[in-house]
């Protein structure tokens, strides 16, 4: 909180004409106190896709808003659940809340890409509905995109092990290896996961529309997109806590040689699309 002292003045400073009061002019003294007042924080929108997610889905939107602030608000796109997923939202009764409740199950790809689409804020976050987010990811998240479109941390995990490959973490120093970067994510080592990523919304018009043959891996292809801008920041430390069981979206298991054949041109194809909107929207 800002505080002005206010001081008492002398008989002859009273006589001081008003634009030189004791050699501080009204206009540096208004400065002073603009720079003194913290600026506010942008807007903020946090999009999160849902499907039969009852059982954690509270306890992770009470972590998100936790930290969020009365302005902002979370899209959640509820994708035709077949559990209490969409009444345990409502339940929350908490107006930042925006419920949106799909005609038909369109899977989580799209469900991402409609929740994006109808973000407001000026910094987007990306949530999946059974984690945690640990204290101050906002703010340090938010900070971080001062100087960059996308920003992508690292996760801690509970509840059971994931495999090797997905352990792979984050480093600060790989931010600019813009090319290193699209590799790594094509192959499946760079650890780009949405439940770890904001980004502004300026970023918007060059995610949307998805891929049309996009099936999987919506935050690669985020990714993509920022690196192919050369505007990513990775921070080292661990903004959310990810929850482990049996019915998470993320593949946990060695998958036949054919899909992953498939997955990794559908892929190839998205770093060519993002390349291409990235100079479109350049010139």
């Amino acid at each position: 909180m800002t505080s002005i002292v206010v001081t008492e003045l002398s008989s002859s400073a009273l006589r001081t004409p008003p634009d030189s009061l004791g050699g501080l002019t009204f206009r540096s003294f208004s400065t002073r106190i603009m720079a003194a007042t913290p600026p506010a924080r942008p807007r903020i929108t946090v999009c999160m896709a849902a499907y039969n997610g009852s059982r954690y889905i509270e306890e992770q939107l009470r972590s998100i808003l936790d930290q969020l602030e009365d302005g902002d608000e979370v899209i959640v796109v509820d994708d035709c659940s077949t559990d209490d997923t969409a009444s345990r939202v409502a339940s929350l009764d908490d107006a930042r809340i925006r419920l949106v409740r799909a005609a038909a199950n369109a899977g989580y790809v799209k469900t991402f890409e409609r929740a994006i689409s109808l973000a407001t804020g000026e910094v987007v976050f990306l949530s999946d509905q059974d984690d945690i987010w640990l204290p101050g990811r906002v703010d340090v998240m938010v900070e971080a995109l001062d100087d960059a479109e996308l920003v992508v941390t690292n996760f801690s995990y509970f509840g059971g092990e994931i495999p090797t490959l997905q352990q792979a973490r984050l480093s600060k120093r790989s931010s600019r290896h813009w090319l290193r970067n699209t590799f790594w994510i094509w192959v499946g080592t760079r650890p780009y996961y949405g439940c770890c990523m904001a980004f502004r919304h300026s970023l918007i018009p060059r995610l949307l529309p998805f891929p049309e043959y996009l099936s999987e891996t919506h935050d690669q292809w985020i990714g993509f997109v920022a690196n192919a801008d050369k505007s990513v920041a990775h921070l080292d430390f661990d903004s959310v806590a990810r929850r482990i069981h049996a019915d998470n979206a993320t593949v946990k298991s060695a998958r036949p040689m054919s899909t992953v054949l498939k997955a990794r041109w559908m892929t190839a194809r998205s770093v060519l699309e993002a390349r291409k909107r990235s100079r479109r929207f350049a010139r």
